[in-house]
């Protein structure tokens, strides 16, 4: 092959992606699009998508039969690579991140609330050097509440003391 073959065959190669490459990149939009078909539609509404995509993803929930959404999912992907994705992935990602912070959150709140009825006052006077906007008095009555109860109110009781918790951790965090 002489210099004169490689240097045409080069530029080529370079400004188009592979079939495979494009493949990929098509059905990654195809499963973004699927994706937003799963979203609620307040947080839908929240994204910048244009409106033929709106429209489309608003049949596409009202179509029940299978052949007909696998087509019209596929449109939904065909119109995702006619428009720039990264601010509506940018923003699944910032519900992602939001919705993981919530668990996190929660989680927290579901140990201390564990803690604090296994431990008693030991883990109470931790939480409230941790936390110092915390009110003991109400934290000691609710933990009570939930350390005494009996079987019926016992429930009510523990849930009454994860909100509070959650509520003094949002707080701080």
């Amino acid at each position: 092959m002489s210099d004169k073959d490689t240097s045409q065959a080069a530029p080529g190669s370079a400004e188009r992606p592979s079939k495979s490459a494009a493949k990929r990149e098509a059905e990654a939009l195809q499963t973004l699009g699927e994706s937003l078909l799963s979203l609620p539609p307040g947080e839908l509404a929240e994204l910048p998508l244009p409106e033929e995509l709106r429209e489309a993803i608003a049949l596409a929930r009202r179509i029940h039969a299978h052949g007909g959404l696998r087509r019209q999912r596929q449109l939904i992907g065909k119109l995702m690579r006619r428009i720039d994705v990264e601010p509506i992935r940018a923003a699944l990602a910032a519900r992602e991140q939001a919705h993981r912070a919530i668990v996190a959150l929660d989680h927290q709140a579901e140990r201390w609330r564990d803690r604090l009825l296994e431990e008693g006052d030991p883990a109470l006077g931790e939480f409230i050097t941790e936390h110092p906007k915390t009110e003991p008095q109400a934290l000691r009555q609710l933990l009570r509440a939930a350390a005494r109860a009996d079987a019926a109110r016992a429930s009510h009781a523990r849930r009454q003391l994860f909100r509070e918790l959650r509520r003094l951790l949002a707080a701080d965090g």
